[in-house]
């Protein structure tokens, strides 16, 4: 395989101006500027108002190899990928693309909505660096690939999100790029095509495509990608491993987004306080961040006070949820028919689990309240602590998803 890198870039940085005033008169200088200098730019200065986006970012794709960008928005990615399609241009740096580009970064780029899906496909193959032959030869799998049927014909001002997303991949795709880049535009289309899209790029990725993903989707990132970068205000904070830079990244958002709340005073269920038992710890809620490991005992200790009586008992609800805040596992008490007492009066329950089965990643917990038949919430306590799981000899292969499932394998053979 050839080892010359299709992109590379070094020490390249972008600035952007937040007053228009000020950008259009420091533009005007710039323009003279390059017209009378003779030497390339080698030291970048920021002006009153101005901003790195992008701040001396270096890397390189080579065939084969599908790299991530992730980090919060802002961070300067779909301005780095705009850069490399060439939309924009760095304000100091070098950007080095080997072979043709397809693109899929905003929403419609590249469409002339009063043309036609037919007449667009072959003026975007003919920026793409395609002749009318090769497109001709093509044609048809870009149309049945969008599943654009009869709306082919028709004016692309009158397609539908999804319908622009499947034509713009479709000929990004089809036409056989060297170089993919993808923004979180693939977000919008239906799950069906999503699929579609994620088979065709691990098809181009085995011939060779060297493809750049933008997404905030975790899992089609660390699915696709051989690589990950994290950036954070313009600059490249960790590179290497996707699992682990995802990982650092979900434990940077978890750190800041999930804010441990007090607990509701205004029902019949008080909680006054949760704690996490692990093995060498015992952690109270926010003051501190516990560690726990995949497949061992952990314990949850929820003290609450019952202020009012409730005549058929009570029971008690427990949830986890990830740093997106998607539900992990979730149950009540009264599941089996258990009921709490429904007396006036201060008490501690435990949730002992022999187990750990969560993987790798950030967590937090939430603790309800309800009558036995549901019709009435007691008492509510979310986010009320939060901890972090690392798995043992975790590699990104051999765990993947929130939760381990214990299996059996079993290997039989056939004689010929």
């Amino acid at each position: 395989m050839d080892e010359e890198p299709l992109v590379k870039l070094e020490h390249v940085s972008k600035k952007f101006c937040r007053s228009l005033k000020r950008s259009l008169w420091y533009g005007v200088k710039d323009v003279a500027r390059e017209l009378a200098a003779r030497n390339g730019m080698t030291q970048l200065q920021l002006r009153p108002s101005e901003f790195l986006a992008v701040d001396d970012v270096s890397f390189e794709l080579k065939r084969g190899e599908c790299l991530g960008l992730i980090g919060p928005n802002g961070a300067g990615k779909s301005t780095l990928l705009k850069m490399l399609n060439g939309l924009i241009r760095p304000d100091i740096g070098r950007i080095t693309m080997r072979g043709r580009v397809g693109a899929l970064i905003e929403l419609g780029t590249g469409f002339s909505p009063i043309l036609t899906g037919r007449e667009n496909i072959y003026v975007n193959g003919a920026v793409l660096g395609f002749s009318k032959k090769e497109i001709d030869a093509r044609f048809d799998e870009i149309v049945d690939f969008a599943g654009l049927g009869e709306f082919i014909d028709a004016p692309v001002q009158t397609y539908s999100s999804g319908m622009h997303v499947r034509l713009g991949f479709a000929i990004a795709a089809q036409l056989n790029p060297d170089i993919l880049l993808v923004d979180e535009i693939l977000a919008v289309g239906d799950m069906a095509f999503r699929m579609k899209c994620m088979n065709r790029i691990w098809s181009l990725m085995k011939s060779g495509l060297g493809v750049i993903l933008v997404s905030h989707n975790m899992y089609h990132l660390q699915a696709f990608s051989t690589r990950a970068i994290l950036m954070e205000k313009g600059s490249i904070q960790a590179e290497g491993k996707p699992v682990l830079v995802v990982g650092k990244y979900e434990s940077r958002v978890a750190a800041s987004a999930i804010r441990l709340s007090e607990p509701e005073m205004a029902g019949p269920v008080i909680f006054k306080e949760i704690r996490l038992s692990l093995a060498d710890q015992d952690v109270q809620a926010g003051k501190e961040l516990p560690v726990l490991e995949t497949y061992e005992p952990f314990g949850i200790t929820v003290r609450y006070e019952l202020r009012a009586q409730v005549s058929q008992g009570i029971q008690l609800g427990l949830i986890i949820k990830n740093s997106e805040g998607n539900r992990v596992s979730g149950f009540t008490t009264g599941r089996d028919g258990e009921r709490l007492p429904g007396e006036p009066g201060s008490y501690t329950i435990c949730f002992d689990f022999d187990s750990n089965l969560l993987l790798n990643g950030d967590y937090y917990c939430g603790l309800s309240s309800f009558n036995m038949d549901y019709t009435q919430t007691l008492g509510f306590w979310e986010p009320a602590v939060k901890f972090s799981v690392r798995t043992p000899g975790y590699n990104g292969l051999g765990h993947v998803g929130n939760v381990f499932l214990p299996h059996r394998v079993s290997l039989s053979s056939t004689s010929a």
